[in-house]
């Protein structure tokens, strides 16, 4: 392979530069990013790849395009390189959700291209190329979707990149990843940026000075919340009909927590919170975090 394009280079697209530079899987890095903040920060950091100013000039030439822009960024970059393209050309991404995404590129992309669509799930609350890392994938999970149009050879590809990137790959359908996530990350991201806006109503309205309190929960959360708002908006809006769902049944079950506390049904509600904690059990068991205390934070 001669040439990987990155559009985009925030806290993904530096992280896989960082990655492709390492494994040396390619010739040329090309990195077009439009933030001229990003530019000098990659230049300061002399960073890896050779930074574009034109995506005319390097989509003809690549072999590998990643796209590692904001999901609402799509259409608008599509239809301007769509005249580039070639078939034998690999598209992907690195975006949240799928199916909203999938409409966009199947209305907006050019019939003879195929895109093959990743998520890698990795990332932090911080966004910017100064917070990328070669290891932020290490043992991550990379979902890639596979539906009816799916181009088999270059998903073949694609389960092979990423795990040089350090993932774990698994394969799945639009349809079956946003209902997935619209659970495991999008409603505790929602949760995270209502519950720090119902502390800073309630900061507003009592006139206490909450944050100087805040313990380990609205500390935790706080982190989660801030999160970029521009690719939460994406997410929210892109998912919104299984977000929605989600939040159906969040609430359902704080209703009943409402009420075992107002009522006082012990039995209840130790059961609920026994049952809880079985997750966390879980997902220490599958090494998707430490069993060290406070996070392992020193």
């Amino acid at each position: 392979m001669k040439n990987i394009l990155i559009i985009g280079c925030g806290l993904l697209g530096s992280s896989l530069l960082r990655k492709i530079s390492q494994k040396k899987i390619t010739k040329n890095i090309l990195i077009y990013e439009k933030s001229k903040k990003n530019v000098t920060k990659i230049k300061k950091l002399k960073l890896p790849g050779i930074q574009v100013k034109k995506l005319e000039y390097a989509v003809p030439i690549s072999d590998l395009i990643i796209f590692c822009t904001p999901m609402s960024e799509y259409k608008k970059i599509i239809l301007r390189i769509n005249k580039y393209l070639d078939p034998k050309q690999i598209i992907t991404d690195v975006g949240s959700s799928k199916l909203k995404s999938a409409e966009i590129i199947k209305k907006n992309l050019i019939k003879k291209v195929s895109w093959t669509s990743s998520h890698p799930v990795a990332g932090s609350e911080v966004s910017g190329p100064e917070y990328g890392k070669a290891n932020l994938f290490e043992n991550k999970w990379c979902v890639l979707i596979k539906d009816k149009k799916t181009n088999l050879r270059h998903l073949k590809f694609l389960n092979s990149f990423w795990k040089k990137m350090g993932s774990k790959t698994v394969i799945m359908n639009s349809e079956k990843h946003d209902k997935i996530f619209s659970i495991t990350s999008h409603l505790p991201h929602l949760i995270a940026y209502n519950l720090v806006k119902s502390a800073q109503d309630f900061e507003k309205k009592q006139k206490y000075d909450l944050v100087k309190y805040s313990a380990g929960g609205l500390r935790d959360f706080s982190r989660i919340a801030a999160s970029n708002e521009i690719m939460w908006r994406d997410i929210f809006f892109d998912n919104r009909k299984n977000v929605s769902k989600a939040i159906d049944l969040f609430v359902k079950n704080l209703i009943a927590f409402k009420k075992d506390i107002n009522l006082r049904q012990n039995k209840s509600i130790l059961k609920k919170l026994i049952q809880t904690k079985k997750v966390r059990s879980k997902i220490i068991k599958l090494r998707q975090d430490t069993n060290k205390p406070d996070f392992g934070r020193n």
